[in-house]
């Protein structure tokens, strides 16, 4: 017990990444490890992009209605300016950030900061979405989580979408989209469904 406890007071920089479908719990995760950051006495901040306002403009919000104070951001440099003096970083909807996500998680890990990320790997169309690939490949630990197919209970693979509208960025929920796994998502575009 004593190691966890060392392990949650004293990290060297890191950086964490959380991806996977919507609805499968990257936000919740997300804020499940903040909330432990802070319970161990660290400074901790979030920051997720301006343009998510679904549920609140200055709160992270999962789909269960968790939430934590966060700080709104335009771009990925803003991030190294309002993270000083800061133990633990979190990123929530970092797919919506631009690519220069990247360096700035490496530069705050690499300053002794653990950084936690949260987003969605892919878009829509099952395509790597955003920074989230690159940050997988330079996270010291990478959680893949998943929601469950919402119409054969597997675990779901990508988020389908379920409105016409081929904007790559469309912010929405369970009206726009659901999660589906492979076969179900392959069956949805060929209209099998």
């Amino acid at each position: 017990m004593t190691e966890n406890l060392l392990g949650e007071t004293h990290r060297p920089g890191r950086i964490e990444v959380v991806c996977g479908s919507m609805f499968s719990g990257k936000t919740e995760e997300l804020i499940r490890r903040m909330k432990r950051a802070k319970f161990a006495k660290q400074k901790v901040e979030i920051f997720k992009p301006s343009i998510d306002t679904r549920y609140s403009d200055e709160e992270v919000v999962s789909h269960d209605q968790n939430s934590i104070r966060s700080t709104p951001i335009e771009s990925s440099g803003s991030l190294l300016l309002l993270a000083s003096d800061i133990d633990v970083v979190g990123i929530d909807e970092a797919q919506f950030f631009d690519n220069g996500l990247v360096e700035v998680c490496n530069e705050l890990a690499n300053r002794g900061i653990r950084v936690i990320v949260a987003g969605l790997d892919m878009d829509f169309k099952g395509v790597p979405f955003g920074p989230i690939p690159a940050l997988c490949a330079i996270a010291d630990e990478v959680t893949k989580v998943h929601a469950i197919c919402v119409k054969c209970g597997a675990l779901a693979y990508v988020s389908h979408r379920l409105v016409n509208n081929e904007r790559r960025v469309l912010l929405g929920e369970k009206d726009e989209y659901e999660p589906l796994c492979r076969e179900c998502y392959q069956k949805a575009l060929k209209g099998e469904d």
